[in-house]
């Protein structure tokens, strides 16, 4: 076995999953299991303890390296797994010289850093998805904001940027390679270029690397926060075809309440308000969005508003979180909702989810699409709807497909 690197979490720690993979390999590291942990929640950090043991059963003779926001939050705890050789922070698991450095059987079992003194981010780093069509292009790194159930910030640190010129020279060269889409991805996406002289915004970004890479079909934005979203942005999403109509909110509730016990930035109203205003500009926009269900304090009524925002926003894509406490977060101090009930109400919002992905199904029947072929057998729109065909295309094809029917789960192409 060479290097096999075992991903949870977000796009972010996709991307650089796939940096790790190339560092280890060109250190010359064998016999290798990495594990890029997240810890968004509690749950996630059982899981990718579950991944360890796991991994220690299948691979008996290889070497496990912890790394990812759960090993720098809580080095020790994964340090103390008798399955684990080393633990390397967030920082240090896309350098070079980590990986050339790599020592299981010597000092330095655990090399994580202070992760708020870092300063600059990796360049762009790049990872690529199915069938090698799309890539995930790092843009940003890190967060200022403090909601009160969120420990990222201490996994990843302050927010801190990629110079746009570097970024478009890091696509333009994934383009060369065939990448026929590219996502922009961060930890606090729209807080982008604060840190960077002349402070360009991410609407900047977008319309410089479109400007630049005139030979770039699609752009794709990950994760945003709409209160950070700005006048630039907007106006790329209303002239620019290139750049995907497909936007995933950080909303995580729909009581004005739970949002300010969050510590969130935005309220009910202003969450309704942006996506009328994007729907006006680009009518074809699809909504994905984060909702935490069972937060402290919260009572049915306030529950009862994050269910009904799914139809206010018109939202499509949900992933919907059961909160978790995490230790040393604000809210973890705050008076809990019964664990029963926490799940009820993420079986609710789950429900809510996909009766609202079936409508938006439904109304996709008909139309004329533009996707974009990844297996071969299927493909996203630009709406990132999957879509199924009835016969096996190109990857990395762009085609215009009537939408015949949905299986419940995706587009059927005619």
């Amino acid at each position: 076995m060479g290097v096999e690197v075992l991903t949870f979490g977000c796009r972010l720690n996709a991307a650089e999953s796939e940096a790790i993979r190339r560092e280890a390999e060109r250190a010359g590291q064998q016999n290798l299991v990495v594990v890029n942990t997240c810890a968004v929640t509690a749950e996630a950090t059982r899981q990718a303890r579950q991944a360890i043991r796991r991994a220690a059963r299948e691979h008996r003779d290889a070497t496990i390296v912890v790394t990812g926001c759960g090993a720098q939050i809580e080095p020790e705890g994964f340090a103390a797994m008798p399955e684990v050789a080393a633990v390397i922070g967030n920082a240090e698991k896309t350098r070079p010289e980590t990986w050339r450095r790599l020592d299981p059987g010597g000092g330095g079992r655990i090399q994580v850093g202070d992760i708020m003194r870092e300063r600059s981010t990796v360049a762009a780093i790049a990872g690529r998805e199915v069938g090698r069509t799309r890539a995930i292009v790092q843009v940003q790194n890190g967060c200022d904001h403090r909601c009160t159930f969120c420990v990222i910030p201490f996994g990843r640190g302050n927010s801190r940027s990629v110079p746009v010129e570097t970024v478009a020279d890091q696509i333009r060269r994934l383009v060369e390679e065939g990448a026929r889409e590219v996502v922009l991805t961060g930890v606090d996406l729209t807080s982008y270029g604060a840190d960077l002289p002349g402070t360009p915004r991410l609407g900047t970004l977008v319309k410089a690397i479109l400007r630049a890479v005139p030979e770039l079909p699609r752009l794709r934005l990950s994760s945003i926060d709409s209160v950070e979203a700005d006048d630039e942005l907007l106006d790329a999403l209303a002239t620019e075809e290139r750049l995907m109509p497909h936007l995933h909110l950080s909303l995580q509730a729909g009581d004005d309440m739970v949002l300010k016990r969050m510590k969130r930035r935005h309220l009910r109203n202003d969450a309704i308000s942006f996506c009328e205003r994007v729907r006006a500009a680009r009518p074809e926009v699809v909504f994905g969005a984060d909702l935490i269900a069972g937060f402290p304090t919260e009572t049915e009524e306030m529950f009862r508003r994050s269910l009904d925002i799914v139809g206010e926003c018109g939202l499509t894509h949900l992933h919907v979180f059961p909160f978790s406490a995490r230790p040393g977060t604000p809210a973890a101090r705050m008076p809990p909702v019964p664990r029963e009930v926490v799940k009820e109400r993420a079986a609710r919002l789950r429900e809510a989810g996909a009766a609202a992905l079936l409508r938006h199904l439904a109304s996709e029947v008909g139309a004329e699409r533009q996707v974009l072929v990844e297996t071969g057998e299927t493909g996203r729109t630009g709406g990132f709807t999957p879509v199924r065909f009835r016969t096996r295309l190109t990857s990395g094809e762009i085609v215009r497909a009537r939408i015949a029917g949905h299986d419940g789960r995706h587009l059927l192409a005619a």
